[in-house]
């Protein structure tokens, strides 16, 4: 029988507690096991969207894995889907760029009855959003759009903020464009199809995009250099929730011929700041430990892969729940902290501002239909001190 010396009887015993340490004291995936109600409830987006889709595949993990059953209550417009998150009617929201409407406290939420709401972000799926162009209408810079026809889609908060966005990017605003106006958003992509318009903003995957990169017009993405740091900046004070991201699926578009595009979050699994930390902790482990099974569900789904879909930027703060789970996986960077405290200071000043307008408006008796307008001059003041 061998006899160890002392030098390798020192290594295995360090190699041993090495292992120990780790698996009692270094990993979330240790210890207690994920403790979740037996019942949820979650808003989403109206059935056959992506984001039902999405909910209904992480939905169908958390039976499978821990018996818990999840309820979808899907809607077809902000509004819907928030109303039961700030209500405390669901325990979150599987959202878009709503959240960022609703904490800022502007578009549907300026309103006297609403205001900036807390909200944070627990984790969100990472896509691009971008302009697409008929190649014929000749706009291969994003500043080629001067003097062309533009979509816009009134009522549609979440896409002309971004088309707010790609002008501000090449230094243009509506004044610099002809706006033509669409009922939809699939409206609008139609419309570049049939000559209507010559920009719109659009993922690069619907099918009406195919059909257009199909059609004599031909398609085109004018793309955003991720090294035009001065356009990125002035994008970015519109959306700060954009990212410089690269996609690759798309007509013409590969993982060996990407495209500099906007990066954003759909959807964003969105809670009340004031939710239990414990309960949002367990929700993001749990919804670590199941991606092995509903990245399976839908092409889409593997960029729920935590490295990315648990970084900011994104539409509001991260919860602290979900920041104590992501420190323990090697997530959560310096970066990411410096950027949330940013957010979060950010979100003070606006409520501070909103509660200070509101004593002004009582105060000269404002009437509800002229409010709006004076609180987004009073908000404008406020964020630029």
């Amino acid at each position: 029988m061998r006899h160890f010396t002392l030098t390798e009887r020192s290594f295995i015993f360090a190699l041993i507690f090495s292992i120990v340490f780790f698996v009692f004291n270094g990993s979330a995936y240790a210890g207690k096991p994920v403790s979740l109600p037996k019942t949820m409830l979650w808003s989403c987006y109206d059935v056959g969207s992506t984001g039902y889709v999405q909910a209904s595949a992480i939905a169908d993990a958390f039976v499978k894995t821990y018996g818990t059953r999840i309820r979808l209550l899907p809607s077809g417009t902000s509004i819907g889907r928030m109303t039961p998150v700030i209500s405390r009617k669901v325990g979150a929201g599987f959202l878009a760029n709503e959240v960022f409407f609703a904490v800022e406290g502007i578009y549907d939420f300026a309103a006297t009855h609403w205001g900036p709401q807390d909200l944070r972000v627990v984790l969100g799926h990472p896509t691009t959003v971008g302009l697409t162009t008929p190649k014929v209408a000749g706009i291969r810079t994003l500043k080629d759009l001067k003097g062309k026809r533009v979509a816009y889609v009134p009522g549609s908060d979440t896409l002309n903020v971004k088309m707010d966005a790609y002008l501000a990017f090449a230094g243009l605003t509506w004044d610099d464009v002809e706006k033509v106006e669409f009922a939809s958003y699939a409206a609008s992509l139609k419309g570049l199809i049939e000559g209507k318009v010559d920009a719109a903003v659009s993922s690069s995957g619907p099918p009406l995009i195919y059909q257009l990169a199909s059609s004599p017009k031909g398609c085109y993405f004018p793309p955003f250099p991720h090294d035009d740091n001065e356009g990125w900046k002035r994008m970015q004070k519109t959306c700060p929730f954009f990212r410089r991201s690269l996609e690759t699926v798309g007509p013409g578009i590969t993982k060996e011929n990407p495209i500099e595009r906007p990066g954003y979050m759909y959807p964003i699994i969105t809670v009340m700041a004031d939710a239990d930390s414990d309960w949002v902790y367990n929700l993001v482990r749990a919804l670590d430990e199941t991606f092995p099974i509903y990245e399976k569900a839908h092409a889409i789904m593997p960029q729920w892969a935590i490295e990315g879909s648990g970084i900011p930027p994104a539409d509001a703060p991260f919860h602290d729940g979900a920041i104590k789970y992501l420190k323990e996986r090697g997530v959560w960077k310096p970066e990411h902290a410096a950027w949330n405290n940013d957010r979060l200071e950010h979100l003070r000043k606006v409520q501070r501002a909103w509660d200070k307008a509101r004593e002004v408006a009582e105060a000269k008796k404002m009437k509800s239909k002229v409010w709006p307008e004076f609180w987004l001059k009073e908000r404008a003041k406020a964020i630029a001190d």
